[in-house]
């Protein structure tokens, strides 16, 4: 298993246990906010971007009632966010790319630069370490009843670049450009998908030793933890002892 599938299986894990519901939710909507915004209206059918924030959010089983109130407070205009990315290092070297969905520009700024400062990390400028990272579609779906063999031959004419398995899912990863085409076949193959994004793939991994990877994860865990930060990509290694380092935890 790749270092990318072991990294996403354990967040997984731990993200099913520790992780705090009411965070996921906001950060989800935020996501539906901008989607019926710059997307192209309240209709998912007609919004791509929106049936895939819609689509997310019911993969980690956000209620009906609380998408709706998104897509709804979004139609009347709702908050104002604004995209902003950070790149910087953390301990060891370690690259951390960090996507924001702010009101308050100059508060994200200031608690991003903090969260580095304080945990042994460094902010750098934009677009110095972003070269390490390639944009790629990544889909999970669930491999129950599926014939992986049959699949892939399927999904290759739609893009398909890698698929791996992770306990009961399957990543599927495309180009950038080959997102909306997955998107589409595999709607028109009624192949559900518990989540569907674009995420910044390292093109090579750091390894470290143990204790310094942990610190390297403790600044990302801080970061994730920041309400105006969506998604957080790094290029650490995730060893296998540091995976079981970070199970006995």
């Amino acid at each position: 298993m790749s270092g990318h599938s072991k990294w996403s299986t354990i967040k997984r894990k731990k993200g099913a246990i520790d992780a705090k519901r009411s965070k996921i939710f906001s950060r989800l909507s935020k996501e539906i906010t901008i989607a019926v915004k710059e997307g192209g209206g309240s209709d998912a059918e007609m919004n791509p971007r929106l049936r895939t924030a819609v689509a997310n959010a019911k993969g980690v089983n956000m209620p009906k009632d609380v998408i709706q109130r998104a897509i709804t407070k979004a139609e009347a205009g709702g908050d104002n966010y604004s995209e902003a990315t950070f790149e910087g290092t953390g301990p060891g070297g370690v690259a951390i790319f960090v996507e924001c969905l702010t009101d308050n520009n100059q508060r994200t700024v200031s608690n991003v630069r903090a969260i580095f400062n304080k945990r042994g990390g460094v902010l750098g400028k934009n677009g110095s370490l972003s070269f390490l990272f390639d944009r790629k579609g990544i889909f999970n779906i669930k491999k129950e009843g599926l014939n992986i063999e049959e699949l892939e031959l399927e999904l290759i004419d739609a893009g398909l670049e890698d698929i791996e398995q992770a306990d009961d899912m399957l990543i599927l990863t495309t180009a950038m450009e080959d997102f909306g085409n997955m998107q589409k076949k595999l709607e028109e193959m009624k192949v559900e998908v518990e989540s569907a994004e674009l995420q910044r793939i390292p093109n090579s991994r750091k390894e470290l030793d143990v204790e310094t990877s942990k610190k390297a994860l403790k600044v990302i865990e801080y970061l994730e933890d920041d309400d105006d930060v969506q998604n957080v990509y790094h290029d650490l290694e995730m060893t296998d002892e540091l995976e079981a380092a970070l199970q006995e935890e």
